[in-house]
């Protein structure tokens, strides 16, 4: 990139309310901020777009619409002309004309373009709007590092807060602010990155740079202790630029600055760990993980499956859906070639419904299809506009649901789970409760796809690896964890995910006493064993081997069942006393014997472990070795030489053997009658199983019933659906081939839908659905509109009257219906409107015509009575009178036949005649062209008549006859 170039290119996206927001966003824009400005908004495809005039009078800068291929400079604003699509290539604009059929998605294709072309540079803002339009550019433009703002409400809206909404909470937004406040933050943006831009050349000579690599591991160390991830594997230069994107959003200018601001700012570090996190979520990126998936998994999947099985698979966090139908679009490839078809069910779930709108409408621009093949992109997809839509045959596998996985029940049954790229958000705690769901929801030898960052290493005993390179693993199916599946987690917010990892204070004067106290336990302490108040082992210490042994069978963690030969009696008798008393309970001299016959006195503690951080009561078991170990001559010796002791040893443990058969008489007798009322219960039970049993019969044979009814309906349901979409076609194609435009309303006069003609009667947009049409102005003059609608309200009847636009130079004819639904009630209106202006106009020639025949018809009359007069008045005779009329025919039929508004004098003459039998050659017309107006023709037609009828009578018809 040139130095010239080194400035940034601003996308601004807006829909319905973008006018109010774009005058409060250049009322805070400084003079020179240094950056161009883009400005795409939703915008009618029939009418020319105004908004530049608007524009230029909230700005002092240099307003323009934007042309095919002209080059952007900074401090310059563009705008997207109506019915194009906007992208950028090179810096330089590129215009297209949108020939999609359905309303596209300008925002999202120009900031996925702006992304790629100019990377860093490139920052999004996301002003009113009433779509989802934009979540998925300002996604691209964070990807490339750049940066993106979202607007606020403050005095100048958002009035329609979905479009900022839906990038808010898809958590890519650096900035959420109120839109006066955007342009300062632009400049200030704009001015950062000549400030900075020397970090990044530093990091190619990482390796002669002392000082950057100091500060670089420092970083490295503070997110490692509170985040618990390490990035010191992190490539350097791309490491480097994402902590230089931070100091750029932070306006930070040294890099020690930003180290003390990581240090004294938590919530900075998980900002910083979230862009790190950060990857193009681009169709099959990690192309060979896909392959591998595709190549391992997927015959398996399918393997041994009949036409009525089922496959299920479910990808959890799916953000906008690229993964999903990634995997979807290799499921489809692979049926594509089965003979028997499995039925497919793709579950797609994630905390954020916004999201999964997104996902659900399967649109996306071309920038992010890098990575889909020509094969691909032609077979599943379809181009619309400047976007493509994901074909139907592979939207219809997947089946969209918000869910959390944390905080919800998980699904069952499934064959593969897909989770790339979202375990690395939780913290250890919550990973921990997450596997093991994962574990629980897939089959027995059910696959799991995890992201590059990702693993199980530390679950091992529930899942083995197929392709550790891949992250793909298989279910263990001989290991049955103890899995606590979610029902509610209400500490937990979306969008806080990161709160849940760790946080872990850097190496200090604490740290280095912890460090020490930790050695010395594991290299002087007793060996130890941590137990529930059940007796299940929670923590176990090093060295404990002597005293405790896995049993035969299933392994567990049961104390009891692992102590030694020797231990279990006192280690039982010890435990109990601490559980019921609370309080610790010793003894000593107990004598373990070990596999090789050798023998170990210890002194045995269990007591209450006081600071456990645990809801449930732990206790503390320490085993204190009394001496070596002994051979069994050295016990026995050791036993013969403290024989003084003996005889009191002996009562001792005859008192302590009596006392426990007391105590345990005493729980057999409460046992026996409580078993005794538990089995008079079990007869009561077992009564009400069996009358339980026979209505579940019953019941079963009801369900069957009803499931053989589901499949009917099911069946007719698919069959509507079909019905429904062909209808829902052959709408959308009437709608847009025919001229008439039709709006419907509901009762309160909220636009239901319209026809693509709509647009020359109204200022309406596809976007506008939902809106009140007294929210939209009218190119046509409307009086007493409302009223008519009103009316038809009242008496459900149609009304028609001719309205014309404010020019005049149009005329429609407007039609009132009532909206009826299926009882035939009125729940709204239809309005029509059907452009009658050529009617109009040969209604108008048709009553100038018929005047003007009127007119020549009083006229002919007027004549023919004076021909009469002058003929039989003076004494002519009949035939004169007819000869007189027949020229006045001629003379008419002339007129009749021309298409101009004159006669030529020479054809009026030749006419006459050959009236008199003047045939060719007999007669020569000389002389110039001489035009004869209509009222004129007349009267000199009768005049030609008398003059040849007077030619004839003196003997011009003769051989040599002339006429002087």
């Amino acid at each position: 990139m040139s130095e010239k170039d080194h400035f940034p290119i601003v996308g601004i996206g807006a829909s319905a309310g973008g006018i109010e927001a774009l005058e409060g966003f250049f009322r805070g824009l400084p003079r020179e901020a240094g950056a161009a400005l883009v400005i795409v908004t939703h915008l009618s495809p029939d009418r020319e777009s105004l908004l530049h005039e608007i524009v230029a009078r909230y700005t002092d800068l240099p307003v323009r619409i934007a042309s095919d291929g002209e080059k952007v400079g900074p401090d310059r604003v563009y705008i997207m002309p109506s019915n194009h699509i906007l992208t950028m290539q090179k810096r330089h604009l590129v215009l297209r004309k949108n020939t999609s059929r359905r309303e596209p998605k300008p925002i999202d294709i120009f900031f996925s373009s702006l992304a790629v072309d100019a990377g860093e540079f490139s920052v999004g803002v996301i002003l009113s709007g009433g779509d989802s339009d934009g979540t998925l550019g300002v996604k691209a433009i964070k990807e490339y590092g750049g940066l993106t703002l979202a607007q606020v409400a403050d005095g100048f809206g958002p009035q329609h807060p979905d479009m900022p909404d839906a990038a808010i909470f898809s958590g890519l937004i650096d900035f959420a602010i109120p839109v006066e406040k955007m342009g300062q933050k632009l400049a200030d943006y704009a001015r950062s990155l000549d400030i900075l831009d020397g970090i990044a050349v530093r990091a190619e000579v990482i390796a002669t740079d002392r000082q950057l690599d100091e500060e670089l591991s420092e970083i490295y160390a503070i997110i490692r202790n509170q985040i618990g991830h390490d990035f010191s594997g992190y490539k350097t230069k791309t490491f480097v630029r994402r902590v230089q994107r931070r100091m750029q959003v932070t306006q930070i200018e040294s890099i020690q600055g930003y180290v003390e601001l990581l240090r004294q700012q938590p919530q900075e570090v998980g900002a910083l760990f979230r862009d790190l996190l950060i990857n193009v979520t681009n169709f099959f990126r990690d192309r060979e993980a896909f392959h591998s998936l595709a190549e391992t998994v997927l015959p398996k999947l399918f393997g041994g499956r009949g036409a009525d099985e089922t496959v299920r698979i479910w990808v959890p966090g799916c953000a906008t859906g690229e993964e999903v139908f990634s995997i979807a679009i290799l499921v489809r490839e692979h049926i594509d070639r089965l003979s028997a078809v499995p039925r497919v069910q793709i579950f797609v779930t994630d905390i954020d419904e916004r999201a999964l709108a997104v996902a659900r409408a399967a649109r996306y621009p071309e920038a992010l299809l890098g990575d889909v093949s020509p094969e691909r992109r032609s077979r599943f997809f379809i181009a619309d506009g400047g976007s493509f839509v994901v074909a139907k045959d592979v939207r219809e596998l997947c089946i969209f649901s918000p869910h959390s996985v944390i905080r919800d029940p998980p699904f069952s049954r499934i064959d593969l789970v897909s989770c790339r790229n979202l375990l690395i958000y939780f913290g250890g705690d919550v990973q921990t409760q997450v596997i093991p769901i994962f574990h629980y929801a897939l089959k027995p030898d059910g696959h799991l796809f995890l992201g590059s960052a990702e693993n199980v290493s530390q679950f091992g005993d529930l899942f083995a690896p197929i392709d550790k390179q891949h992250r793909i693993f298989r279910r263990r199916s001989d290991i049955v964890p103890n899995v606590r599946l979610p029902i509610m987690l209400n500490g937990l917010r979306p969008g806080h995910i990161a709160e849940l990892a760790p946080r872990r204070s850097p190496l200090g004067g604490m740290g280095l006493r912890q460090v020490v106290d930790h050695q010395v336990i594991e290299r002087f302490s007793p060996p130890h064993v941590v137990v529930n108040q059940d007796g299940d082992v929670v923590y176990y210490s090093t060295r404990t081997g002597k005293y405790l042994e896995a049993p035969g069978g299933s392994p567990t963690r049961q104390l009891l069942a692992n102590a030694r030969k020797g231990l279990k009696l006192d280690l039982r008798t010890l435990f109990r006393e601490a559980v019921e008393s609370g309080r610790s309970s010793s003894r000593e001299g107990i004598a373990v014997e070990n596999e090789d016959g050798r023998v170990q006195v210890l002194d045995l503690t269990i007591e209450p472990l006081t600071d456990g951080g645990s809801s449930e009561p732990l206790f503390l078991v320490l085993f204190t070795d009394q001496g070596p170990v002994l051979s069994r001559e050295e016990a026995l010796l050791r036993a013969s030489e403290h024989g003084d002791g003996s005889a009191l040893h002996a009562e001792r443990e005859l008192r302590e053997t009596r006392d426990r058969l007391q105590s345990m008489i005493e729980e057999y007798e409460t046992a026996l009658e409580e078993l005794k009322s538990s089995n008079e219960e079990l007869v009561s039970v077992n009564e009400e199983m069996q009358s339980t049993n026979e209505e579940l019969e019953a019941s079963k044979e009801e369900l069957q019933s009803v499931n053989e009814e589901l499949h009917t309906v099911n069946g007719e349901l698919n069959t509507k659906i079909d019905q429904l979409d062909r209808s829902n076609n052959d709408l959308l194609n009437l709608f847009e081939s025919t001229d008439v435009a039709t709006v419907f309303f509901d009762k309160n006069l909220v636009i239901r839908s319209f026809t693509p003609a709509v647009s020359h009667v109204f200022n309406i947009l596809p976007s506008d659905r939902g809106r009140p049409i007294t929210d939209l102005s009218s190119r046509l003059n409307l009086p007493g509109f409302s009223d008519d609608i009103a009316k038809v309200f009242a008496d459900h009847g149609p009304i028609e009257r001719r309205v014309e636009n404010t020019e005049g130079t149009e005329h429609y004819l407007a039609r009132l219906g009532p909206y009826r639904d299926g009882d035939h009630k009125t729940e709204g209106v239809v309005v029509t409107f059907v452009n009658v202006t050529s009617l109009t106009r040969s209604e108008a020639r048709q009553r100038v015509l018929i005047a003007e025949l009127q007119h020549r018809t009083r006229n002919l009359l007027t004549v023919v009575q004076s021909i009469g007069r002058q003929t039989l008045g003076k004494g002519g005779t009949y035939a004169d009178f007819t000869t007189r009329l027949a020229a006045l025919s001629r003379v008419q039929g002339l007129i009749g036949d021309t298409t101009y508004d004159t006669i030529n004098l020479g054809d009026l003459v030749r006419l006459e005649l050959q009236a008199v039998g003047a045939a060719e050659g007999k007669a020569t017309i000389t002389g110039a062209t001489v035009p004869l107006s209509l009222d004129l023709v007349q009267t000199m037609g009768l005049a030609l008549h008398e003059l040849a009828t007077n030619a004839v009578k003196h003997g011009a018809r003769h051989k040599g006859g002339t006429v002087p």
